[in-house]
């Protein structure tokens, strides 16, 4: 028994060892002076992007493709506001809630399920998976 002990504390400190070790080393890779120097670079670079895509972003945005564009989704936007598709999407989202309800149900019922339960009841937990039951689709 105590012997067992010895081994869980020794475990234990090797742990405890390993991540203080790995703290260090990723502080010395973090503070050393090549390390400092490429998030200098990396920052500056970064800054520059984003100058670049801001303009770029702003050019783009006067664009005739993009105000087009704009004016695609804002009638899709407007069709998506339709209470039809909203009653579907409802109807989508409770029939796809409920399967995943009833997949999981079987799941949980196969994990509490004793290994011997399973077995002399001839359950099969390599079940078909049926993606829509209900033929909706």
């Amino acid at each position: 028994m105590s012997e067992n002990r010895s081994d869980e504390e020794n475990l234990r400190q090797e742990f405890e060892a390993l991540g203080k070790n790995l703290v260090e080393a990723l502080r010395s890779a973090w503070e050393a002076p090549e390390s400092r120097r490429l998030r200098e670079e990396m920052t500056s670079s970064l800054a520059e992007l984003g100058v670049t895509l801001k303009r770029e972003a702003e050019f783009l945005a006067n664009s005739p493709a993009a105000q087009q564009a704009r004016q695609g989704v804002e009638q899709v936007g407007e069709k998506l506001r339709a209470p039809e598709v909203h009653q579907k999407v409802r109807t989508e989202l409770v029939s796809a809630l409920q399967n995943l309800n009833q997949e999981l149900q079987k799941v949980i019922e196969r994990w509490q399920a004793s290994p011997g339960d399973a077995a002399a009841s001839g359950t099969q937990t390599d079940e078909p998976h049926n993606d829509n039951p209900e033929g909706i689709g």
